[in-house]
């Protein structure tokens, strides 16, 4: 079984921190679309908030694993 910290390359790494900063831009949008319409308040602040809790967790291992400064 291999670790994931093992198969991050510098390559890998610099993806996954580009769709990490997209899920947090669409997060970012999520969250606007939920503040300012009414129908789609709970919807928007649901798909926002998972967004953004995965985009910053995907940076976060991309800097730290795979080699992204």
């Amino acid at each position: 079984m291999t670790l994931l910290a093992l198969t991050i390359t510098r390559q890998n790494g610099i993806r996954m921190a580009e769709i990490g900063e997209l899920l947090c831009l669409l997060g970012g949008v999520a969250l606007i679309v939920g503040a300012v319409t009414r129908f789609g308040q709970r919807a928007g602040l649901t798909v926002g908030g998972v967004a953004l809790v995965l985009g910053f967790g995907l940076l976060i291992l991309a800097t730290h694993y795979g080699h992204f400064h």
